[in-house]
This record gives structure tokens, sequence and C-alpha cells, in this order.
């Protein structure tokens, strides 16, 4: 087996490695160091978690262990697709070069320009970047890239998948020709083979697992959930998320839950600490020093559950991470590949679960075609509810009152063939509130109305020329 100590390594760096822990390097490093030492640009393909990051950072410290940076002029460029991911391998920077000389950067969003700058004018042999924040800087006059002698591109296919791509070309543009490139992905789509035949001079190729496979000591499970209704599909889910938890017990240590869109995440961390479970939310909304505590928390054991977005999926190192859920079937099969690739990193057992919807199952069947693998199947732990009743209750039979034989109506012909008197005596004793009574009448007092019937007043009577004589 291949030791450290055989590759040829700056004795500096190779102290740092020892006192780190590591003996023996990861096939992806024992393929990836030799020839990047000798100057030779390297594309590396593996899957994640299999230690891609100290791949590039050992011989990238071997290699600028001699020379001196100059001011806002770089030595040495690293590109990542995140800020979690640009710190951590700011973070391996600072592990393997604590013997050696050697100054870096973090330029990533959420953090003033102003200290960044302040940094990047005293000279810098590595500059940790991500593509937006670094583009910034050279706009405002800030970085001269004509200096960099190693670029490294880490995680290009999540690069990919983000967007980033006419940046990445555009930054290419802007280095020098004769650059060192070492770029690493774990998938190659098309776009990927493109930029590596353009912009790498004979690389070396190193390829240590199938493209986009999951490490064999991670045991995969996937509930196929159907909802009872479609308006109670969130809160179902939910239950069956908490159900799956509870099942494992004691062996879930802590678990990262991946959700597809951020507002999910939210809800879904807020109603797991709703119901007594440690947990907390991470996407790409929050502030990044929100970012930076929670993922440390988490790190340290001081968070059980971190719910979040695929901004966690790629590069994030936590070894001890025991569980991966899948709250949503990712929509590209290969993101499913480095979400769970968050547990069973190194060597470590693992377990992972998804819950799919009926409408995720053609999502769901591009992951198992990937991965050419089928899931195994998990029973769903949540019972249904049973169905109440739908009969009716006996109700006591009540005896049916008996209607009132009906009057017979005179025909209406023959109600109105009476006339005079008859007629008028029925009107004049109807009820002055009857349903007839005209609605200005309404709020006056309840008295009979009399009409003037046959009595004639004698004036009217008169003629005209009698009534003028008297």
């Amino acid at each position: 087996m291949t030791k450290f100590s055989e590759l040829n390594l700056n004795p500096k760096v190779l102290k740092a490695v020892n006192e780190a822990g590591y003996e023996s390097p990861t096939p992806i490093q024992a393929g990836a160091i030799p020839p990047a030492l000798e100057g030779r640009d390297v594309l590396g393909i593996a899957q994640t978690g299999t230690g891609k990051t100290a791949s590039f950072t050992l011989p990238m410290l071997s290699l600028l262990a001699r020379g001196r940076a100059r001011a806002r002029m770089p030595r040495s460029l690293v590109l990542c697709p995140t800020r979690e991911l640009a710190a951590q391998v700011a973070e391996n920077f600072d592990t393997y070069s604590k013997h050696l000389k050697l100054t870096k950067a973090l330029l990533i969003g959420g953090v003033s320009f102003k200290e960044q700058e302040t940094i990047i004018d005293k000279g810098v042999d590595v500059l940790i970047a991500t593509p937006g924040r670094l583009l910034d800087h050279f706009e405002r006059g800030k970085l001269i890239l004509s200096d960099v002698k190693i670029m490294v591109v880490d995680e290009a296919d999540r690069m990919l998948d983000m967007g980033f791509i006419p940046d990445i070309e555009r930054i290419f543009g802007l280095t020098p020709f004769t650059r060192q490139t070492l770029f690493f992905s774990a998938t190659m789509a098309a776009e990927i083979e493109r930029i590596t035949n353009t912009f790498l001079s004979n690389p070396e190729r190193v390829e240590v697992a199938r493209q986009a496979t999951a490490s064999e000591t991670i045991e995969q499970g996937v509930v196929m959930f159907k909802p009872s209704r479609r308006d109670r599909e969130s809160t179902e889910k939910r239950n069956l998320l908490r159900a799956l938890i509870d099942g494992e017990g004691e062996k879930c240590t802590n678990a990262i839950i991946f959700c597809n869109r951020k507002t999910d995440v939210d809800i879904c961390a807020k109603s797991l600490k709703k119901y007594g479970y440690d947990a907390a939310p991470i996407h790409g909304d929050l502030d990044q020093s929100q970012r930076t505590k929670t993922l440390d928390a988490f790190r340290n054991g001081e968070l059980r559950i971190l719910v979040a977005s695929d901004v966690a999926a790629r590069g994030l190192d936590v070894p001890s991470v025991s569980h991966v859920f899948n709250f949503d079937v990712p929509g590209h099969a290969e993101d499913y590949v480095h979400r769970i690739g968050r547990t069973g990193r190194a060597g470590r057992e693992g377990k992972a679960f998804t819950i799919c919807n009926p409408r995720d199952e053609k999502a769901f069947e591009a992951v198992e075609k990937l991965i050419q693998k089928e899931i195994t199947r998990v029973e769903n732990p949540v019972k249904p509810a049973p169905k109440a009743s739908r009969a009716k209750p006996e109700r006591e039979e009540t005896p049916t009152p008996v209607a009132a034989p009906k009057q017979e109506r005179e025909p209406r012909s023959t109600t109105r063939a009476r006339g005079g008197e008859d007629a008028r005596n029925k009107t004049a004793n109807k009820p002055t509130r009857s349903r007839g009574r005209d609605r200005n009448d309404r709020g006056r007092n309840d008295k009979q109305v009399v009409g003037m019937g046959d009595h004639l007043p004698s004036f009217i009577a008169l003629s005209f020329d009698e009534r003028r004589a008297g």
C-alpha cells in the first residue's frame, strides 16, 4: 500500500500530514498527487467523500513552498461553487501549511469587501474564491490574475448545475496560458468534457470509481409515500420523516435532511423543533455568519439535525454523519449521489433514506438508472388512521303529525262573480298585518280601515249651477 512518505511531498507538508494522523493516501490522492507534483495538468474524477481536496492541496503547497507573492497578484487560485466548500478548502490549507510561511485569502460572499481587499493588497500565495466574488474584485481593479501559476477547479459538475460555467471560462481567459490546471469533478457531463478539452493541456486522467456511484458502505432505502389527501401531503410527509428518525433510535447520532426548496428547508426545520428535535436550517438565503455558525455547531456535535438545501450537498466534510434523509427526490439524479455521500465517508458505514411521492417516481427511476442499482423499498412506518364509518346513526322514530283536512275552495271565477258587499266584507275583515298589506303601512297603529261604501255626500250630487247659487 502506498504511503504519503512515498509521494515526494515537501518535508514540511509531510510533517503536517503525519501530525494530522494520516499515513496512507486514498486512491484519488495516490493517483493525482504524483502527476501534479510533476507540473502536469490533472483531470480527477471520483465520487464524493474520497479525499479530492487533499489531492490538490498537498501538491500545491509543495510547489508553492518556494517563492513569494506580490501585492494583488496571487500565485495560485482555487475556485469552489459554494461558500461552505471554499471555507472547508481554506481549513485544509491551514492544516497542511502550518509549517510553511504561506499566505492565503478567502473571497466569498457575505464578507466585507474592504477586509478582503486589505488581505489581497499584502499579497497572497493561495487565493480561494467563489467565481462571483472573484470577478467582483477583478472588475473593481483590486485583483490581477496574470501571475497565477496553479489553478484548481473543484466540484466542476456543481459549477455547471449552478450556472457558473460562463464565469469559469472567463476566469480561465484571465489567467496565463502557461498555468498548471487541476480539474476535479464527480461526474463528466458533455459541457464539462468540452471545458477540459479546451483549457487543459494533455491532462493526466485519474478516475478511481465509476462515474456517479454511491459508496458501498451506505445502506440505502426508499419509502414510496402516497398521501391520503392532497391538502394533507406536506403534513403527512413530515410525520413520516419524524417516524423514520425515531425508527433509527440511538443509531441516528446526527443527520442531514435535504429538501429541494429553501422554503421547505425552513418549514421542515421549524416543524422538527416544534416536536422537540434539535434541528436548524441552512440554505443560500441565510446570512453567511448564520450559515457558518450552524455548520460549526453541527460539526462540533452541538447540533443533531441539519436541514439543508443542495448548497450543503457538495464537498462538506463532516466525517461522523450517521444518516441522510432525502425529504424530496432531487431533480437531478447526480445530486442524489452527492447528498447521500455526506454519510459513509472514508470507509465508514452510513444510512440514507428517501421519501418518494407518486409525482417523483420518474425522477427516482433516473436515480436508480444512474447508480445502476435498485434501492430497497422500506415499509411506511406511519400506520394509516382508521377511516371513520360512514353509516348514519339510527334515529328514534317519531310519530308523523297528521295534517288537517284541507277545505275545498270555490273556483276563482265564482269568487270574482260575487261583487258588491260580499267581496268588500272579505277585504274589510282581513287583519291589518296580513301579507298583502302595503309596506308603507308598516309601523302604523293596527286600526281597521273603513271605506266609503254606498254612502254619497249630498253636495257631490248637486249640479254646478246649484253649487254656485248656494
